[in-house]
């Protein structure tokens, strides 16, 4: 993306502005050595962090993943991975809040079973509800449901991140229409969370016009995660860039690229 569109293209959440509109998370790689190049390789600004399954200042004996991710260079994104009811959901957005100083911005995610990972949508409603009332600024995970997105954003979430497929599962977009329903009808960012296998996925959310997207096992997982990551990088810059300039109609037959009048014989 040129860089006179990129200033002028910023993705705004809770009111900052990002120039990156691709975010990851930080599990799952071989040692953190490897997690800070590959989130230096992807460009990321936001980087979330499961706050129990990962050490961001509760344990003084273990290493402080904030250690790799200063303040002033990246946006922390506590979420609640792991959590299967609102309850714990709510606990772990407090000790999140806690433990970075009166941080507010959360991704929220209550999950409603071990085996699809899919999201208790009525836990995440009742969760998230609670959580604005409280002054956090809530990303959340949901299901590609267009009514519920709505339901979401209506209820004070700052982002709505409908999943594109399963979590780790690496599928790309299964349901293209509905996340093209659930952009047309959103009045904060959209976000595609979970379910992104390679670059061709991360573009194809882009060009259906979503706001970003969050991935970590897309990244983590593939045999080479440093160069994966710039290649999400490019992807998500390439299917912006798309997105603006606006894609030909697609047509059932051929067209000619070159005109037929005016030829010499």
């Amino acid at each position: 993306m040129t860089a006179s569109i990129q200033a002028s293209d910023a993705l705004t959440i809770a009111g900052r502005n990002y120039q990156s509109r691709l975010l990851v998370g930080t599990g799952k790689y071989r040692d953190l050595d490897e997690t800070a190049r590959a989130i230096e390789a992807s460009g990321a600004e936001i980087v979330t962090v499961a706050v129990r399954r990962t050490n961001i200042g509760q344990n003084a004996n273990e290493p402080n993943i904030l250690d790799l991710l200063p303040p002033e260079r990246y946006t922390i994104l506590p979420n609640t991975a792991g959590c299967y009811d609102a309850e714990t959901a709510l606990r772990t957005c407090r000790l999140a809040r806690e433990l970075l100083d009166g941080h507010n911005l959360v991704k929220l995610e209550v999950l409603g079973d071990e085996k699809t990972l899919f999201p208790d949508v009525v836990a995440t409603l009742q969760a998230a509800e609670v959580l604005v009332k409280e002054g956090f600024e809530v990303m959340v995970y949901t299901n590609d449901d267009p009514i519920m997105a709505k339901r979401l954003e209506e209820v004070g979430c700052v982002a709505v991140m409908p999943l594109a497929a399963p979590i780790g599962s690496g599928l790309g977009i299964r349901n293209r229409l509905n996340i093209l329903t659930i952009v047309e009808n959103a009045k904060v960012p959209i976000l595609v969370d979970a379910g992104v296998g390679t670059a061709s996925d991360a573009s194809v959310a882009m060009e259906l016009g979503c706001d970003g997207v969050l991935m970590n096992t897309a990244i983590a997982a593939a045999r080479d995660p440093i160069l994966m990551a710039s290649a999400m990088r490019k992807a998500i810059e390439a299917g912006r860039e798309a997105y603006l300039a606006g894609r030909m109609p697609a047509k059932r037959y051929a067209s000619a690229s070159s005109p037929i009048e005016g030829t010499f014989f």
